[in-house]
């Protein structure tokens, strides 16, 4: 079962900050919502509510 605690781990913050992100009551650092879309492999519009579809865009070939 995955945890809050498994996420915060995760992005190297606590559980609580973690659960702030969560119930609004703290902004997520870009870097973690980032690494929270790689995470759960969606995109950031997904996770920011701006759209309902999970599919993320394409990265940039290097």
């Amino acid at each position: 079962m995955l945890t809050q605690k498994t996420v915060a781990d995760f992005l190297h913050v606590r559980q609580n900050t973690y659960s702030q992100y969560e119930t609004g009551q703290r902004q997520i650092p870009i870097d973690n919502l980032i690494a929270l879309a790689d995470f759960y492999k969606v995109s950031v519009d997904y996770l920011l509510g701006l759209t309902d579809e999970e599919s993320r865009y394409p990265r940039p070939q290097s």
